[in-house]
């Protein structure tokens, strides 16, 4: 870990990103970015969202949600482990604690930590498509969503039929997937379940994962009912992932389940749509995995909560407002019994100007915290249709988070928690120009956060515990760019480019020890190349990617994988980390070297 010293002062931040992509042109003509007042389809949205569709998602050489997000330039995936173990997610150099994850709208964060806010309920097979949301999302979906925000969309397929995975690879690595659709005229659903697990990388790094996840949908006149459940099981060994590196026995389990149900309806020119939800989540913490007496932590926490939304379509543009009611509950030997209740409430205005050419979107939210007080979210997002090719856009908005309950309570003897933090705010501008001409688009943005009240972990000395305090102000600019191409007939099927630069300054009177600041990736490059070994039946995609990050060594990834695919049998070869490169990514926590795994499914169509 490097030695930060902290002066005071104010920062200037600049930075630019490149973000590339290869989609057909259809891919996103039908993708409707889904909000709680306002949805969209993609070509009418003024803000930085990246859509990973299904196709992608099948090519990529990735086996978990959180391995797949680090394919995206602007998304910085730091991973203990392999295959989803236990990965933080950042957005534009933000922190882990300030990405909102979504499974359909339903938000996946809880109240204790960021940390286990990617632990899913399904397998990577079972998703359509991801919605990345880059910037402020606060004023439309409240805390967390303070960098970003990430909407996870799993739906029935519309088919009657079964799928069975298998796949397997080094290191004792093994994983098998089921999944059943059943769909008739009104009434459709989806079960899949799986398990995973591995010997492990390096001593102590072994994993079993389990999951059940079950979706239904029943359509109405207009509109539909929707039902989700599921629930996800870990146990890893944590070797090195938390304290030091010294800490190589460490342990954890982890349970969460999600479930709830929804209803959406048309009623001529309004739009209704509400939910009601409840995610469970339990861990716990060994410090010596064979002896529990000798440290041991269990946290269970309750997010319960209901929500409503309505937009209205009129001659002005699209009204939209709702609110969202939840309570907030953990019990913890550590940090202690907790709840709160938070009621949000939100509205947004799509102004459509000048026959379409000029769209501006204010919008205002209000939340209140039982134990933390009131915050407003104020924004505006602003875009300017050139040509049917070409759009500029630009957004400002205010976002709050306040502190988790670990960085409140926690304590143990590395760490002391600070009951007396205040929330953290920023403000986050954004200007970007989209052009998109037939199967090539681009995307070239830039942006400035300007961050107050940060929290992070310090400590004057070595020797010291680690505590949580605000960092005076941190200003965060950075630019992105974005090219990709897809060629239907060619033996070069597609191509994506993605660059991110992020300069993520602070200056404040603290001296000593950072656990987290200054730890975003300074330049982040990923391409992919796609291209056909035989129409439509062979596939191979290759995959680079280079991260130069602050606080560590930069280092160089080389990924493959090839696919074959027929009526009834899908299969593929990948090797992940093909240079053996030794990196990496946070808590100085090594990551494995060349990786080979294998993997085939069958499916069968019932009609």
């Amino acid at each position: 870990m490097k030695k930060i010293w902290i002066k005071g002062g104010c920062i200037l931040f600049f930075s630019m990103t490149a973000n590339l992509q290869a989609q057909q042109e259809n891919d996103l003509e039908h993708v409707v970015i889904e909000g709680k007042a306002l949805s969209l389809p993609f070509k009418q949205t003024s803000q930085n969202v990246q859509i990973i569709t299904r196709k992608q998602i099948e090519k990529i050489p990735a086996t978990s949600i959180a391995e797949l997000l680090s394919y995206y330039s602007g998304i910085d995936i730091r991973r203990r482990g392999v295959n989803g173990t236990q990965a933080d997610i950042s957005i534009r150099g933000s922190s882990f604690e300030q990405v909102l994850i979504m499974v359909n709208g339903i938000r996946m964060n809880d109240s204790r930590t960021g940390h286990n806010a990617l632990s899913i309920p399904f397998d990577l097979s079972a998703v359509e498509r991801i919605e990345v949301i880059k910037g402020p999302a606060a004023r439309r979906f409240g805390q967390n969503a303070y960098a970003g925000a990430v909407n996870i969309i799993t739906r029935p397929s519309g088919k009657d039929e079964v799928k069975v995975s298998f796949s397997g690879g080094e290191y004792g690595t093994y994983a098998l997937d089921a999944g059943l659709n059943l769909s008739g005229k009104k009434f459709s659903q989806f079960l899949q379940a799986g398990t995973s697990q591995s010997d492990g990388y390096r001593y102590n790094t072994d994993y079993l994962t389990k999951n059940v996840w079950y979706q239904n949908q029943y359509l109405l006149s207009d509109g539909d009912i929707h039902f989700q459940a599921g629930i996800i099981e870990k146990k890893f060994g944590a070797n090195g992932f938390y304290s030091t590196p010294a800490a190589k026995e460490q342990y954890e389990k982890d349970q969460v389940s999600l479930i709830s149900i929804g209803w959406n309806q048309k009623l001529n020119q309004f739009k209704i749509n509400a939910n009601a939800y409840w995610r469970r989540a339990q861990g716990e913490y060994l410090f010596i995995r064979n002896n529990p007496s000798a440290y041991r932590n269990l946290h269970i926490g309750n997010h319960i909560g209901v929500e409503a939304g309505i937009s209205y379509t009129s001659k002005l543009g699209i009204t939209g407002f709702g609110g969202d009611f939840h309570k907030e509950y953990m019990n913890s030997n550590n940090l202690g019994d907790r709840q709160r209740e938070i009621s949000f409430i939100y509205a947004d205005q799509l102004f459509s100007i000048f026959n379409g050419k000029l769209d501006i979107t204010p919008g205002v939210s209000f939340a209140h915290y039982s134990d933390m007080g009131s915050f407003w979210y104020p924004g505006i997002d602003i875009g300017y249709k050139l040509n049917a090719e070409n759009k500029l856009f630009a957004n400002i908005g205010k976002t709050y988070r306040i502190p988790s309950y670990t960085d409140l309570y926690y304590s143990d003897p590395s760490n002391n928690g600070n009951p007396d933090l205040k929330p953290e705010n920023a403000w986050s501008y954004e200007l970007g120009y989209r052009w998109s001409h037939k199967s090539l688009k681009a995307t070239v943005s830039f942006f400035r956060r300007e961050s107050t009240d940060l929290i992070d972990w310090f400590k004057e000395t070595e020797q010291d515990k680690w505590t949580p305090v605000n960092i005076a102000k941190v200003n965060t600019n950075g630019a992105e760019l974005s090219l990709s191409q897809h060629f239907p007939s060619s033996f070069i099927v597609s191509y994506h480019i993605g660059y991110t630069y992020l300069d993520n300054e602070l200056k404040n009177t603290v001296k000593g020890f950072s656990k987290y600041s200054l730890d975003n990736l300074r330049h982040q490059l990923v391409a992919r190349v796609e291209h056909q070994i035989v129409k439509n039946k062979l596939t191979h995609e290759i995959s680079y990617r280079y991260n130069d990050r602050v606080a560590l060594d930069d280092y160089h990834l080389l990924d493959d994988k090839i696919s074959f695919q027929s009526k009834k049998i899908k299969a593929f070869l990948q090797v992940n980390n093909i240079l053996n490169t030794r990196y990496t990514e946070t808590n100085l926590v090594p990551m494995p070297g060349r990786w080979v795994q294998a993997g085939i499914t069958f499916t069968n169509v019932f009609k």
